[in-house]
């Protein structure tokens, strides 16, 4: 038997320390102990989001190649290992099959050996999905929102617009640009056609075809 540490962050949360990769690896070390077990290895995704299936984490993968019958995985908390309850109930039942315990520190221990912790994981991870999903919503409905009274999200400047004090101006001469492409594009001219009139009559450099295009329809899709 082998046991061994899971631990993730993401890129946004790596400066936080109740999140840190220390943090976790303490927190696993010490769960070890308590069982009487000495921790063989640790699995570390630094950077990588929880939206991405643990299958497709360089780590999370090398961890189930890795894995034998027996062993015993250890992660500090559920969203460390998994944000989609389909992603966790899928490899749960597969690392059951393959004799692998799992055991999730914030949820008492093992979630594969008994069904009152396999209904709590499954749970929570229904749960733990629905939130990410929700934070989504509210991040797109903010964005969203803040776009309409013309205040600028940060990022890369929208063409068609100059930002002032933390809001979106128009800049005349893109605007004018926009209109003229619109014309043009109604009339059935091609995007380089539209790329040239920018360049020789706008002022506005040597665009290609394809980012006039992801212009034009990024100002639709707004």
């Amino acid at each position: 038997m082998k046991v061994y540490g899971y631990c993730r962050v993401s890129t946004a949360e790596q400066a936080n320390g109740g999140l840190s990769l220390d943090t976790q690896r303490q927190q696993i070390t010490g769960y070890a102990m308590m069982k009487g077990w000495q921790v063989d290895g640790f699995f570390v995704e630094a950077g990588v989001s929880g939206s991405v299936p643990l299958a497709d984490r360089p780590e999370g993968q090398r961890m189930l190649a890795a894995l034998q019958p027996g062993d015993v995985v250890i992660t500090a908390k559920l969203d460390r290992a998994f944000r989609s309850a389909a992603d966790a109930l899928g490899t749960l039942e597969q690392l059951k099959d393959d004799k692998v315990a799992l055991h999730m520190i914030d949820l008492g221990g093992d979630v594969t050996g008994n069904g009152i912790s396999k209904l709590v994981f499954t749970i929570l991870s229904a749960v733990a999905e629905n939130e990410r999903d929700r934070i989504r919503e509210r991040v797109r409905d903010a964005k969203q929102h803040r776009a309409s009274q013309r205040l600028y999200n940060g990022g890369k400047r929208p063409f068609g617009f100059d930002v002032v004090e933390g809001r979106l101006v128009p800049n005349v001469k893109e605007q004018a640009a926009l209109d003229a492409a619109r014309t043009m594009r109604a009339n059935g001219l091609s995007l380089r056609a539209v790329a040239s009139e920018w360049k020789h009559n706008f002022g506005l450099g040597a665009l290609d075809a394809k980012t006039v295009q992801r212009i034009l329809g990024r100002e639709v899709a707004g």
